[in-house]
């Protein structure tokens, strides 16, 4: 008999201009006065315009934080949080990559409770409930709209999660438009980001189940069919939309199938060089793969053909998928080494020292990670 727990956002709406629809969303939400959390290049592109006229139109006005930055740092949270609290929002609206939508739950949040941000941290931690949220994402990979995770950089280089299921939000809209003018790089980077979480949905350890397994194999195809289009026509609606759906089925995945030791090895790269998160995870992938075949060569031979067609009939699929990925990310003019980004060979052992603290990812992992293990990977990234 097979038993499982599986959660998701309320309710998703996908197609070419949907994000016309936030403000009757928010209205039937009750709500009168939104925070509309986003990035200052976001509003500079326009691509939060029409999520703006359609608030308007709906009778809601906007209070607008655009202070989000990459990776986001625990006070520029708290600092959002304050002048929000001020603001009297009853509403969290964000049109953004993942650090705005990770930035827009923790805010909605922390404006429905009084529990100390410092206090979320981990699984199953937070109490009390929060105020409307609606996601839209400007970026097909972090799968952010559909999970119940934020990610916060605190101190000066270690981040940290909050995961539970009160940050999963009312709704998510999925708007290819808001992704036609991302740049190649950028396309490239979120796209391989979403097929990690596919494949660790697929292959986690500990709660590996067989929905989440339909979604990530779904979200590979959607994936692995239309990356190379999106990023070389960028205008095209078509493989934009597959890559936003794509993106959404793997956050749905790893959402209740843990992501592991790619994640894990890949924060490190992003606290201490501010590596982009889609391109730390491209970086260490196939030496994590690599690490992980003992335990999971028969789940990888799966998946093998389902994101790189021309595997099916291979004679070692799983080794055949480890070297399409050491190469589909160069082809996609992304850098393909750890030198590349300025990692050095005297920086490693505090990269593994820091990605042996991922202890909620690790568990998820189909091999046991050590820190030597952890070295050697990044050893053989650089």
């Amino acid at each position: 008999m097979t038993t499982l727990t599986f959660q998701t956002t309320k309710s998703v709406i996908s197609h070419v201009g949907a994000t016309a629809q936030i403000g009757t969303i928010m209205a039937g939400l009750g709500c009168r006065h939104v925070a509309f959390v986003t990035d200052q290049s976001i509003l500079d592109l326009g691509l939060a315009a029409q999520a703006l006229d359609g608030l308007a139109q709906a009778g809601i006005t906007v209070w607008i934080c655009a202070d989000v930055v990459a990776d986001p740092p625990e006070p520029m949270i708290l600092s959002a949080v304050k002048a929000a609290r001020a603001q009297k929002v009853d509403g969290v609206v964000s049109v953004g990559g993942g650090s705005s939508l990770d930035t827009a739950k923790l805010i909605a949040m922390l404006l429905g409770t009084d529990q100390p941000l410092s206090e979320m941290y981990g699984v199953g931690l937070v109490r009390g409930a929060r105020l409307p949220l609606v996601l839209a994402p400007t970026t097909a990979g972090t799968g952010s709209e559909v999970t119940p995770i934020a990610i916060v950089t605190t101190g000066a280089q270690e981040k940290k999660g909050v995961v539970a299921p009160q940050l999963l939000p009312d709704c998510a809209v999925l708007d290819a438009t808001l992704t036609v003018g991302l740049p190649a790089a950028i396309t490239a980077a979120t796209g391989i980001d979403a097929m990690v979480h596919a494949i660790e949905a697929f292959t986690s350890k500990r709660l590996k189940n067989v929905v989440s397994d339909c979604l990530a194999k779904q979200a590979l195809a959607l994936l692995g069919a239309n990356i190379k289009t999106a990023c070389s026509e960028p205008g095209n609606l078509a493989a934009r939309s597959d890559m936003l759906l794509g993106s959404m089925l793997a956050g749905m995945a790893f959402t209740n199938a843990p992501v592991a030791a790619v994640h894990a090895l890949a924060y490190p790269l992003g606290g201490h060089f501010h590596v982009p998160h889609g391109l730390s995870n491209a970086l260490v992938l196939p030496h994590v793969m690599e690490f992980n075949m003992p335990k999971a060569a028969a789940l990888y031979a799966e998946l093998a053909p389902i994101v790189f067609p021309h595997l099916a009939g291979s004679a070692d699929p799983a080794a055949d998928m480890v070297k399409a990925f050491a190469t589909l990310g160069p082809e996609l003019g992304m850098q393909s080494r750890l030198r590349d980004v300025g990692v050095g060979h005297n920086h490693l052992p505090k990269l593994a020292e820091d990605a042996m603290k991922q202890e909620r990812l690790l568990i998820n992992n189909p091999r046991d990670m050590t820190y030597e293990a952890a070295l050697a990977i990044y050893e053989a990234a650089l």
